[in-house]
């Protein structure tokens, strides 16, 4: 099996997304000569470089597409869709270069300056919210496609996690659970997330004749204390939920611990249902059935988008939504 970024970050001991930046040479990532060299000496350890180059990595520059983030180190959405940007384009004899946009940054600058002097396929652009967003010009003027985020004037193609059909896919889990008081933790209120996914959990009470409590409703922060605050306001109801579902796993992390503390067991008295998949899902005990959130699949598909429309095949869609696949563990 080749060496993926992942397993590099792993031996050098440094974040999937330190590894993006120092093999890409990104502008504005500092890094101690230390880092460096704990990042370089895992490539050569693993042979990453050697097994993921592909023969057609002496393309001509034309043959490069730039992937422009806003974040990378709060969470590994991003570096995630690079990775899979990445992967792909290997496949197809692209190059992918990673970049940071900050709006802040003086406009002459910024990291498009820096592409505006060498020819590319185009222009990957992701942001580590789902958010809608307005395309920064140089996305206008060639083949670009939105990762997690979308233009309101659909002039440019996006694509973005189904949240909905996956909030409606974790509430039917734990309705097939024989469960029928089903609450929601949710993330904050506003975000495109959070909205999306109490839609879809709305539309699995109606299908299924369940009435929807408000009651059941609460709104976290995405990190383990507000799952634990949460979870105690929500047991500490007259008729508290048999069934809870975490709009991510960090939050189902705290609403197990608070069930445990109140001699609940997962999920014989309560299932807990979470979402997202991140790392830490499977070593939750017990472990935790979850949705994944697919972004090294979306920085794939964006990827060959951009090759289908590099060659002359127009998309007929402007926005792809990728499915959240159910994670089957044990919590339910």
């Amino acid at each position: 099996m080749k060496p993926t970024m992942m397993d590099v970050a792993a031996r050098a001991g440094v974040s999937q997304a330190t590894v993006s930046l120092i093999l890409n040479g990104s502008s504005g990532a500092r890094f101690s000569e230390a880092t460096r060299r704990k990042v370089f000496d895992a490539v050569n350890e693993l042979g990453y470089l050697r097994t993921n180059r592909s023969p057609a990595s002496d393309a001509t520059d034309s043959r490069v597409i730039a992937f422009i983030t806003d974040e990378l180190t709060t969470d590994p959405w991003m570096a995630l869709a690079f990775e899979g940007a990445r992967e792909k384009a290997l496949e197809l004899g692209i190059i992918v270069t990673l970049g940071i946009f900050r709006a802040d940054e003086d406009p002459t600058e910024n990291v498009f300056q820096q592409y505006e002097r060498q020819p590319l396929m185009g222009y990957i652009f992701g942001t580590i919210l789902t958010r809608k967003i307005d395309p920064p010009t140089p996305l206008l003027t060639v083949p670009s496609v939105l990762v997690n985020c979308y233009d309101q004037s659909r002039r440019l193609p996006s694509i973005l996690p189904g949240d909905v059909a996956g909030g409606r896919s974790a509430t039917e889990r734990l309705i097939r659970a024989g469960r029928s008081r089903i609450a929601l933790i949710n993330g904050q209120d506003g975000l495109d997330n959070p909205r999306d996914r109490l839609r879809g959990y709305k539309q699995a009470l109606a299908s299924h004749d369940f009435t929807f409590d408000a009651e059941l409703v609460r709104y976290g922060n995405w990190e383990p204390s507000s799952g634990y605050a949460e979870t105690q306001v929500l047991m500490d109801l007259p008729n508290p939920p048999d069934a809870i579902f975490c709009a991510n796993d960090l939050m189902a992390l705290g609403c197990i611990e608070a069930l445990k503390e109140r001699g609940k067991s997962v999920p014989g008295d309560i299932s807990v249902i979470g979402f997202d998949n991140r790392d830490i899902a499977q070593f939750i005990r017990p472990p935790l059935t979850t949705l994944h959130l697919p972004l090294f699949e979306m920085g794939a598909m964006a990827v060959e988008m951009i090759d289908d429309i590099a060659g002359g095949l127009k998309s007929r869609h402007d926005q792809l939504k990728v499915e959240c696949q159910i994670i089957e563990r044990e919590s339910v």
